[in-house]
């Protein structure tokens, strides 16, 4: 079975089409499964020696501008229509508006999409996080990132020198939000949502209730092929780069760290970072890290083989890390929810306290002591008073 994700990014789209790639690896199918990302981007098609037949890959072009799209709609279709081999692959909204198709190119495309794949549409309950994200990818252009280097790199320096937020560019992401809504439900037969709030606490389960493993005689769980649970691999994956916690928790270790670049260095390495985590942090790494490992290099694997394009993200920031990076919390916010009263079919309005609950409980999924801290709720709380 093809599967198709919909997205407006910032939404975890990329890890569930990573993940639901890496699963359809561990089950018996009777074609490869190739992730291909955004169709919109270009594809190709070429001979691959290990899988003895031609496959379809992604294109690395630079896509920042419409003048990057080089492939047309129906060059991207006849290509899809070319190979039997299984696609996972996603469509984003904003990359359709940036190329400025033709309707008579459009409606096709997605007429072959709709026909070819099963549609799944990621959504958000909280737009308020959901802009303040694509508000933050403005400033560091890094819609993803792989690993703990390239993490470390693009936002180290902003825990230091915080981020004014221009509310009217809150806005425009919201409106985006409410434009992909409407052209996902407008073009295609959507089978189902992928909601982040109450879907990505268990991914797993979410992607192996997919009717793409009705027909397998089992369900394999991440802790069957890789003796660790899914979301401990995960945990792993954030804390080996959690910049975050040391900047909330213990802002001159910070310092410390900042101190020991190299002159004309903007680089740290990510076993830096880890010699200041709590004491808790350090611990689970030492207890997890062999699995996580074997785990990474099987995953790493799947991507020199040409299943997947890039690994596995690793995530960013949580709820509670924007609130401190963003200087202008309360600003941000009271433009928000009048922009909710507008739109009270998709948003509702919200309070700091709102925020502040919904902040500790993702923290909790994400601290291996399982309790946020209360130097960490502190710092938010602290963040949000200065505003």
């Amino acid at each position: 079975m093809n599967v198709l994700i919909l997205t407006p990014d910032a939404v975890g789209s990329t890890l569930l089409q990573r993940l639901l790639t890496v699963y359809m690896q561990l089950h018996q199918f009777d074609r490869p499964v190739i992730n291909l990302h955004e169709l919109t981007n270009g594809i190709g098609k070429y001979f691959n020696t290990e899988f003895n037949r031609e496959l379809l890959k992604k294109h690395w072009l630079n896509t920042t501008s419409s003048d990057s799209y080089y492939q047309s709609l129906p060059e991207v279709t006849e290509l899809l229509a070319s190979v039997d081999h299984y696609k996972t692959a996603r469509v984003a909204h904003y990359h359709i508006r940036q190329r400025q198709d033709s309707i008579a190119d459009q409606v096709p495309f997605y007429r072959y999409l709709d026909d070819n794949f099963y549609v799944i549409s990621c959504r958000r309950q909280n737009l308020f996080e959901h802009a303040l994200s694509w508000s933050i990818n403005s400033i560091t252009k890094r819609l993803n990132v792989y690993s703990a280097q390239e993490k470390i790199n693009t936002f180290f320096d902003l825990y230091s020198s915080k981020i004014q937020l221009p509310p009217q560019q809150l806005l425009s992401h919201l409106q985006r939000y409410r434009d992909y809504i409407n052209w996902s439900e407008d073009h295609f037969s959507i089978a189902t949502c992928f909601n982040y709030e109450q879907h990505l606490p268990n991914i797993e389960q979410f992607i192996l209730d997919l009717p793409v493993f009705a027909g397998q005689p089992e369900r394999i769980t991440w802790n069957q092929t890789f003796g660790q649970e899914f979301s401990d691999w995960n945990r792993c994956h954030y804390l080996n780069s959690d910049i975050g916690s040391l900047a909330m928790q213990t802002p001159q270790q910070m310092l410390q760290i900042t101190q020991q670049k190299p002159t004309g260095s903007t680089e740290l390495a990510p076993a830096t970072i880890r010699d200041y985590l709590p004491q808790v942090h350090q611990e689970y790494l030492q207890q997890h890290q062999e699995k996580y490992t074997q785990a990474r290099d099987s995953i790493d694997r799947m991507r020199d083989l040409g299943i997947l394009p890039t690994t596995i993200p690793i995530k960013k920031q949580t709820l509670s890390e924007k609130m401190f990076l963003i200087s202008n919390i309360r600003e941000c916010l009271d433009a928000y929810n009048n922009w909710a009263q507008g739109n009270s079919d998709i948003a509702q309005p919200m309070s700091l306290d709102d925020l502040q609950t919904q902040a500790q409980q993702e923290y909790r999924a994400w601290d291996p002591a399982l309790a946020l801290t209360t130097t960490a709720a502190e710092s938010v709380q602290l963040s949000i008073a200065k505003s």
